[in-house]
């Protein structure tokens, strides 16, 4: 019997996915992290994005296409396109899906939102969005490497995870997801974490240079999610095709 092709998604990753549909959008739910981080996510993607376009203004990247990668129920897929880009939304979660679209037309959006993986679609973009996607994934190898097919020569792509060292699983798994309760359990799996070397090699074997990295922290003493220096827990990267 001839083995399965390989794919970037698991079958018990979506599952997990499905159930936290409904969650997407409460900013106080289970997903809560991810609409803290946001502010600091944006504000690093802007800043690259029009510094490599050489774009400005409230619309700034009109006329842009973006891929976002594990768009989830849309959090990052909205203010982009607000921000101008024509988005296209990926999801391996039929449910995550039909919220993100539910949530678009509500704000008078127009995404486009499709249930599939990076490599199930044709074209390519000019911006490829990774955000908090290949910890979840099964093979790294592959997953970039359907990226990279996606991203047009001289595109932008933008990414962020946990890095893979004592600290992240102290902070990302112990206290995210055990102590703090703001990760149902069992969301991430540390092995599976990518340091910034790992990242940036990956990047390279298909193209993509990578040109910066920029870490994300939680301050406490203010709830809040700031850009940082320090790569040690979540960090963020912004590469070049070609």
């Amino acid at each position: 019997m001839a083995s399965p092709a390989p794919t970037t998604a698991s079958p018990d990753e979506i599952a997990r996915f499905q159930a936290l549909a409904d969650e997407w959008w409460d900013a106080e739910g289970k997903l809560k992290p991810l609409h803290q981080m946001n502010p600091p996510r944006l504000a690093f993607m802007r800043d690259k994005l029009a510094a490599h376009f050489a774009r400005r203004g409230d619309r700034p990247f009109a006329g842009l296409t973006l891929l976002d990668v594990g768009c989830g129920g849309g959090l990052l897929s909205e203010p982009m396109a607000r921000l101008g880009f024509a988005v296209t939304g990926i999801d391996a979660a039929e449910s995550s899906i039909a919220i993100a679209r539910r949530h678009a037309e509500g704000g008078e959006l127009t995404i486009d939102y499709r249930c599939a993986l990076p490599e199930q679609i044709e074209g390519e973009f000019d911006v490829v969005l990774a955000m908090e996607v290949v910890e979840h994934v099964p093979s790294v190898d592959v997953f970039f490497s359907a990226v990279a097919e996606r991203l047009t020569a001289g595109g932008a792509f933008v990414g962020a995870t946990l890095n893979r060292t004592a600290k992240s699983y102290a902070m990302a798994i112990v206290g995210a997801e055990y102590v703090l309760g703001w990760l149902p359990r069992g969301t991430h799996a540390w092995r599976k974490f990518l340091r910034p070397s790992e990242f940036a090699a990956l990047l390279r074997r298909n193209g993509i240079r990578p040109a910066a990295f920029e870490g994300v922290r939680y301050a406490p003493w203010r709830d809040r999610w700031d850009r940082c220096q320090s790569l040690d827990v979540n960090y963020m990267v912004y590469g070049v095709k070609g």
